[in-house]
């Protein structure tokens, strides 16, 4: 196993609305406990997450799963297993299924996606690649979104690829912290021993190449 870079912050050093937080993370995940206990070696830094997650991407003006697959997008991008291998739970009571991620890195070409979720998608990747956009993109964009839909969406994307991007450095797993919780987990990665069988695997996603 890759050596840890950064540690978690034990709850007994954490103030009583830190540890309420953590046991929600425990509780519903996304995020789950592991990164919001790194988080915690600056008050500040775990706030900011656990706040703008909660208003941005499980809350706000956008329906949350187009917000779900467009944090999935990039998960894969980056190739960030920890974020990638995770759920969530409003989502998947929203209709949303695991065949539904499969097609990700070639939604253009998929028949899974509608043209509304094939437009977010764009715009995540767009984003994640630092693509050039022209005029036709972004009427594709207001055709299908309002503009407080796309300032949500774009802000919720940039927060996880720069988050996505860091935690993948950290070497980070689940079921490290407040364990024994299936919260949030995808399937084959329920608890630590189903996570190690599927990681193990040859064809595990984060072992491919990205475009």
């Amino acid at each position: 196993m890759a050596k840890q870079r950064i540690s978690y912050v034990p709850l007994d050093q954490m103030d009583a609305d830190m540890r309420k937080e953590m046991e929600r993370c425990q509780r519903e995940g996304t995020p789950r406990p592991e990164s919001s206990a790194v988080r915690a070696h600056v008050k500040a830094c775990f706030w900011f997450f656990a706040n703008a997650w909660r208003d941005l991407f499980k809350n706000g003006v956008l329906d949350h799963p187009i917000k779900e697959l467009c944090r999935l997008y990039v998960s894969r991008s980056v190739q960030c297993d920890y974020c990638g291998n995770q759920r969530s739970v409003k989502a998947a009571g929203a209709g949303m299924i695991e065949d539904d991620v499969k097609d990700l890195l070639n939604f253009e070409k998929s028949t899974r996606y509608s043209d509304r979720q094939k437009a977010a998608l764009a715009y995540a990747e767009a984003i994640a690649w630092h693509l050039n956009t022209d005029d036709a993109f972004w009427e594709r964009m207001h055709r299908h979104y309002s503009e407080a839909e796309l300032v949500e969406l774009g802000c919720m994307i940039g927060l996880t690829l720069g988050q996505q991007s860091w935690l993948r450095l950290l070497n980070i797993d689940h079921h490290q912290v407040l364990a024994g919780t299936t919260a949030s987990m995808a399937p084959g990665y329920e608890t630590a021993e189903a996570l190690q069988r599927t990681k193990s695997k040859p064809d595990y996603w984060a072992k491919a190449k990205t475009n």
